[in-house]
């Protein structure tokens, strides 16, 4: 299957100095994260941006979609900070014909406690396996793009009505 992973940040690839929170974002961690799990075929990852998403701005978020656009493969997972990605996830609903899921992660996976593996390991079954549109994964589920926020007070995202 032709699956493209672009990075874009936020805390999935977080690196922390102290206690205090002092971190920047560092390198992708989707090969070191994707290195367990045993793939038939790598995908192509390609690195777009190393930014917290509430720095991310409209000319990153068309970046954004001008890459997926631009990309040979119909299969698309975009990792990305969960604070904006409900925002990136609207602009690429321009984007037509690809299956298009957005990840992240709630603690950085650095971190032995991280969401991020199962994070992106539901979002590389979800590519292969849901119809053509955007999709953001996260808790255990697959929302629709334009159906799902993150609700920041249970840290978490939830289905809105629609």
């Amino acid at each position: 299957m032709d699956i493209v992973i672009f990075t874009t940040g936020g805390t999935i690839d977080k690196v922390y100095f102290d206690a205090k929170g002092g971190y920047q974002v560092g390198a992708p961690m989707v090969r070191e994260l994707l290195q367990y799990a045993r793939l038939s075929a790598e995908p192509r990852i390609a690195e777009l941006l190393r930014k917290d998403s509430l720095e991310m701005n409209a000319a990153d978020r068309e970046a954004i979609r001008a890459a997926v656009a631009a990309s040979p493969e119909s299969h698309v997972i975009v990792t990305h900070g969960t604070d904006t990605m409900v925002e990136t996830a609207q602009v690429l609903r321009a984007v037509g014909g690809k299956t298009i899921v957005l990840t992240g992660a709630l603690q950085p996976g650095r971190f032995s406690d991280s969401d991020a593996a199962f994070n992106l390991g539901l979002a590389f079954a979800a590519v292969q396996l849901c119809s053509a549109g955007v999709y953001v994964v996260a808790n255990g589920t697959v929302f629709p793009g334009d159906r799902v926020r993150k609700n920041r007070e249970l840290n978490c995202f939830e289905l809105t009505p629609g």
